[in-house]
């Protein structure tokens, strides 16, 4: 599992007020655009489908023609979480591209998101309340095997808590938002990764004025 997420040097994902604060620059997008098409399934969350209305497809035709060739979708599927189900069906999450959109939701919630939502997308309900873990697990029955999870704070610090990431790769954009206001890249919690137990650096690169850095959090990481 991937973690793919961009950042100011001071640690904020965005500022407070909109417009979305563009972290990235053009080279940097297409990278990511090829993370993206080496992936199986792409996760945001709930809060990240609201504020940022993303369309989580690959950009590139190249890169979709090379999946269809390989019997794949043009894009992966698409993944969100929410507790509340407050989520637009006109959304482009939903609206943009034909492939599989999955909303995992606690039980208590499942009902209320299938009507909202109809045939827009495949709702799965997971207990009382839904962990990364359970999420994960219930992905690969579906037969996802790599996951690149994009954001936003909240999902990043669920998934990095959990120990269920295999790889960060952190782009940090080269200004400050200097703002305690503003979302940051995680918030409070037991990581995994310590003085004791150090994430490994296996790759820095310079992607225009981007700084971009692959660590490695567990032993399926490639080198």
């Amino acid at each position: 599992m991937t973690l793919s997420v961009a950042m100011s040097i001071d640690g904020h994902l965005d500022t407070v007020p909109p417009p979305r604060l563009i972290l990235s620059n053009a080279a940097d997008f297409d990278r990511v655009d090829e993370v993206r098409s080496q992936s199986d399934a792409i996760l945001v969350g709930a809060r990240t489908v609201r504020a940022d209305n993303p369309r989580l497809l690959v950009r590139s035709e190249e890169r979709r023609r090379r999946r269809e060739t390989e019997g794949l979708p043009s894009s992966p599927w698409k993944v969100t979480v929410t507790a509340s189900g407050d989520l637009d069906p006109r959304a482009e999450f939903f609206s943009a591209g034909h492939g599989e959109k999955l909303v995992y939701c606690p039980e208590s919630a499942g009902r209320d998101i299938r009507n909202r939502l109809g045939e827009r997308a495949t709702v799965v309900e997971l207990g009382e309340s839904v962990t990364m873990a359970d999420l994960v697990d219930d992905l690969g029955d579906r037969g996802a095997r790599t996951l690149l999870v994009e954001g936003g704070g909240t999902v990043i610090t669920q998934f990095l808590t959990g120990d269920l990431v295999d790889e960060l790769q952190l782009a940090i954009a080269p200004f400050f938002v200097g703002d305690g206001r503003a979302p940051r890249l995680v918030g409070d919690g037991r990581f995994p990764w310590t003085p004791d137990r150090r994430a490994r650096l296996i790759e820095t690169r310079q992607v225009g004025d981007i700084a971009v850095l692959r660590y490695s959090l567990s032993e399926r990481s490639p080198d």
